[in-house]
């Protein structure tokens, strides 16, 4: 093959046949900003706070998520975390609570996909059991709450997409609804329920009541002294 030998400066090259390369979007490109651990915090940071009430704390935590925009006024803006800060009067979580939002902050100002730490986070089981929301949702511990926190956040400012079927999102409200009718039913129950009665051994009812000297059952009627 005989060689070719180029005289002249390079200005641009051919994609594939008649489909010169386009210098200008290429140099766009390549003046895009985007998330590494160098950039420099700036003054003004936008930010979301988010409030966390367990029943397993007497106090709340407030979960701020600051984001940093990048290539603003562009057509590749972008918002990114930058930094996570979480605040609360109970003093016993309060060396995980830096620990946590220090290696959070170095994530996510590392760049790249961020979204694993939703799943990382979620997964984590307290060993002493979880807690239910207000609205019927189960948390395994802080911890997972404070990833579903993220997961919201992430969603909100377009880093991660809502996955969820149609199939899935009925299921949920079926689990909800199915939740919500046995609090009620408990609840009605524990209205009716006398005071210091015990379960019925034959209605499995806790109506049974002592009446003249013997445990009588309220609902059924079944007494142990025939």
């Amino acid at each position: 093959m005989e060689k070719i030998k180029i005289d002249k400066k390079i200005v641009g090259y051919v994609v594939g046949k008649d489909k010169p390369a386009d210098l200008n979007i290429q140099n766009d490109k390549e003046n895009v900003i985007r998330m590494h651990e160098k950039i420099e915090r700036p003054d003004t940071l936008v930010g979301s706070t988010y409030k966390v009430k367990t029943p397993v704390s007497d106090h709340a935590m407030y979960v701020t998520i600051n984001d940093i925009v990048l290539n603003e006024g562009t057509a590749h803006e972008k918002r990114r975390p930058f930094e996570i800060f979480i605040n609360s009067k109970n003093l016993d979580h309060y060396q995980w609570i830096v620990a946590l939002t220090r290696i959070m902050s170095a994530v996510f100002r590392k760049g790249g996909d961020v979204n694993f730490l939703v799943e990382e986070l979620k997964a984590v089981f307290d060993p002493r059991g979880g807690y239910w929301q207000v609205g019927g949702t189960f948390m395994p511990s802080i911890i997972a709450e404070l990833g579903h926190i993220v997961e919201k956040h992430l969603m909100g400012i377009g880093m991660l997409d809502k996955k969820i079927s149609t199939e899935q999102e009925t299921l949920i409200k079926q689990k909800k609804e199915a939740l919500i009718q046995g609090a009620m039913k408990q609840t009605q129950q524990s209205e009716a329920t006398p005071p210091g009665a015990k379960m019925c051994d034959k209605c499995s009812s806790v109506s049974a009541i002592m009446m003249d000297g013997c445990l009588t059952c309220l609902t059924c009627g079944y007494s142990k002294c025939g």
